[in-house]
């Protein structure tokens, strides 16, 4: 989701599919998110992750819809509203800058969040968008 050629979000549908490897964030992001559709037998080479020294300037932050739905709001870095959308059981949202706020649309709502860290704490990790 793109203002101003900026992105600040990357909302992946449920049913999103394309045969093979399918990268949706660029390189230089610190959350790398990816998507496998591969026939059964493909083999991915086995291998480790080597430790590489990285400096990260925001937090990132994804999260997928277990089950229910969620409105969210994004926002752009000087607070100002840019839309809203909804979504719903299977879908993914990336948060690449900006803000955002959830409002819980259905009961049982049930929602995985994924971020890089290490997280610091509230004071230092976030900075309070006023929405009233």
């Amino acid at each position: 989701i793109k203002f101003d050629k900026k992105l600040y979000a990357i909302l992946i549908r449920k049913g999103f599919t394309k045969p093979g490897l399918t990268f949706f964030t660029p390189n230089e992001f610190a959350l790398q998110i990816g998507f496998w559709d591969y026939d059964k037998g493909k083999k991915l080479k086995a291998h480790i992750h080597v430790e590489n020294l990285r400096t990260v300037e925001r937090t990132q932050e994804l999260i997928y819809v277990l089950c229910g739905k969620v409105k969210v709001f994004l926002y752009d870095e000087e607070e100002k509203f840019l839309k809203s959308i909804i979504i719903k059981e299977g879908d993914t949202l990336f948060h690449a800058s900006g803000g955002h706020g959830y409002e819980i649309i259905e009961d049982g709502t049930r929602v995985i969040e994924i971020k890089n860290g290490p997280f610091l704490s509230v004071e230092k990790d976030k900075r309070v968008i006023n929405t009233e």
